[in-house]
């Protein structure tokens, strides 16, 4: 606790240096983003009026796609090691979800500023209808995987197969939080962090969830940083941050009946292991790996490894 308070007073340092003039890092318009992060195969699909940052790679006879959602703060990007990998023999679906990356806040026919975990798997089960997927396996890191879980108890006949990353769900704890999403939470600092947001802070956030630090690089940040900054996604973490309620439907993953792998990080401080052994309790027949080494986004800070599992669970060689 005592270190949280250090890195809170630290942080109000920082704003207090920004809010003189220091800093200021205004919001970018999305075109101004495209061609470094949108690059082929990114596309971008109307789902019911909100424009989404998609990637649609693998082999399009795939008769059961495989979609990965991304967590708090990330975008598509996190999963492009294990694309690498699967879509060689299967069709691989990535997006940016509303609120983060280049999808940008939510639009057109949904409601502005709603970012609660049944919203979001709704969505996804709109965009499922517009790409005309009757089912796909569906995968998660963190708030993504929160999202799949909710879409396999709203929608059942929709999702073959799960994979879990670190995933969101029963009540925990944090050890440690990034500490961009506790400048987001609070009242004052909330609203000062969508104007002002030091490159520095989110390099520390994006150390903070990974087990190996300094496998950070440059490069790596200045994605989470520029994406960051797409026009609305700070108010849209914001409104995520405080609308998230740790633990909230936790009994309903006990209703998820479809095979179930979960994969955790061993060094995940952000969400603890013991959720992922709280998961397998619940989800019957379920099967755990834990990732020695590794943090929160075990996809992002070492796809080669963290990949093989879900090789074994698709039965891919």
């Amino acid at each position: 606790m005592e270190g949280w308070i250090r890195r809170l007073v630290g942080l109000l340092l920082i704003f207090t240096a920004l809010a003189v003039g220091l800093s200021h890092a205004p919001d970018r318009p999305v075109e101004t983003l495209v061609a470094r992060w949108a690059p082929a195969p990114s596309d971008f699909i109307e789902v019911k009026g909100q424009l989404v940052h998609l990637r649609d790679e693998g082999p399009r006879g795939d008769p059961m796609p495989i979609v990965l959602l991304h967590g708090t703060s990330a975008s598509l990007h996190t999963w492009e090691g294990w694309v690498k990998t699967l879509k060689v023999q299967r069709r691989i679906i990535s997006f940016d979800l509303p609120g983060f990356g280049l999808t940008g806040p939510f639009a057109g026919q949904y409601t502005p500023d709603d970012y609660r975990g049944d919203t979001y798997a709704r969505f996804v089960i709109d965009l499922l209808d517009a790409l005309q997927l009757p089912h796909a396996v569906l995968g998660g890191n963190s708030l993504g995987g929160e999202i799949a879980w909710r879409v396999a108890t709203l929608a059942p006949e929709r999702v073959e197969r799960l994979i879990l990353v670190d995933a969101v769900g029963p009540p925990f704890t944090p050890e440690a939080v990034p500490i961009g999403f506790m400048a987001a939470r609070l009242p004052v600092l909330g609203w000062i962090s969508q104007h002002l947001t030091p490159r520095e802070l989110v390099a520390d956030s994006v150390a903070s969830v990974y087990g190996d630090p300094s496998r950070v690089s440059a490069p790596l940040v200045d994605r989470y940083y520029e994406l960051t900054l797409r026009e609305g996604n700070r108010r849209a973490l914001n409104r995520r941050l405080n609308q998230m309620v740790i633990g909230e439907d936790a009994e309903r993953i006990a209703q998820v009946k479809q095979p179930t792998l979960i994969l955790w990080g061993a060094r995940d401080r952000l969400i603890p292991p013991a959720v992922g052994r709280d998961f397998a309790q619940r989800i019957a027949g379920s099967q755990l790996v834990v990732l020695e080494g590794l943090g929160h986004v075990p996809q992002e800070e070492d796809p080669v490894r963290s990949v093989e599992p879900v090789k074994a669970f698709l039965g891919l060689r």
